[in-house]
């Protein structure tokens, strides 16, 4: 079997045991004039060719290694979804962490959302859209550098690297992975210590758990150390955990 690459959990303080990384071979075709959607390239057929996912189509580790401008790409895989994932009260997440720039996904050719920007991780909840076996995840990237009318930070804008312009990073350049986590879940949360209080604050941003209650417990070397309970209002919660050590 090939190994995955990237294959660690791009999130390691939220890992959750049930989750799948889709990093490794996904169909790639260039759209050179942006007619994809005309000819229903979301649908089952099969694109021309394959790319090594989540190396960016001008980078050699891709299999693709094309430096000219690719203003629009696609891909596409399949994924093996379990029953369980489809029980009542769980939800399917599908995570792309980067990919440049203005993206559309769909599954099962039906279109879960859009996203514009090349830098930052996001998300779509891929449920409804799922069945139990087999399905198809499509990706469609549009890449206009030269418009001028996105960021484009140092990519040059010229065929070759210039100065500190470099050749471009075009569609999905970072980890893609599902997610499965229960119908009220903590998306993400920040933690402040304060050293000479000897505590510990916490922001937990929570989906689908308003009048809920949140539980947090800080560990040392397992044992613990500490735990406090907050409730979540409107998408967050407020805690702050009383430490019995300090290290």
């Amino acid at each position: 079997m090939k190994r995955i690459p990237r294959p660690e959990h791009p999130r390691p303080q939220m890992q959750r045991d049930q989750w799948l990384n889709l990093n490794g071979t996904w169909q790639f075709e260039t759209d050179h004039g942006k007619s994809g959607r005309a000819r229903g390239l979301f649908d089952e057929r099969k694109l021309d060719s394959v790319i090594t996912v989540p190396f960016c189509p001008e980078s050699e580790l891709s299999g693709v290694n094309n430096k000219d401008f690719m203003e629009c790409v696609w891909y596409k895989r399949e994924a093996d979804i379990k029953g369980e994932w489809l029980e009542n009260g769980r939800r399917t997440l599908l995570h792309i962490d980067a990919c440049d720039h203005q993206t559309e996904v769909w599954v099962n050719g039906s279109s879960v959302g859009t996203h514009i920007g090349g830098y930052v991780s996001f998300l779509f909840d891929i449920t409804r859209y799922l069945k139990e076996g087999n399905n198809i995840i499509t990706v469609c990237a549009t890449d206009l550098l030269r418009s001028n009318n996105q960021p484009g930070g140092k990519q040059s804008t010229g065929f070759y690297s210039k100065g500190c312009n470099y050749t471009r990073t075009t569609g999905i350049w970072q980890t893609v992975w599902l997610e499965n986590v229960a119908d009220s879940y903590i998306a993400s949360f920040r933690c402040t210590p304060n050293i000479e209080n000897s505590t510990l604050h916490i922001d937990a941003l929570c989906v689908n758990a308003h009048g809920q209650t949140v539980t947090a417990t800080a560990y040392y070397k397992g044992h613990e150390t500490g735990s406090s309970q907050g409730t979540v209002s409107g998408k967050h919660a407020i805690l702050e955990i009383s430490l019995y050590e300090l290290h």
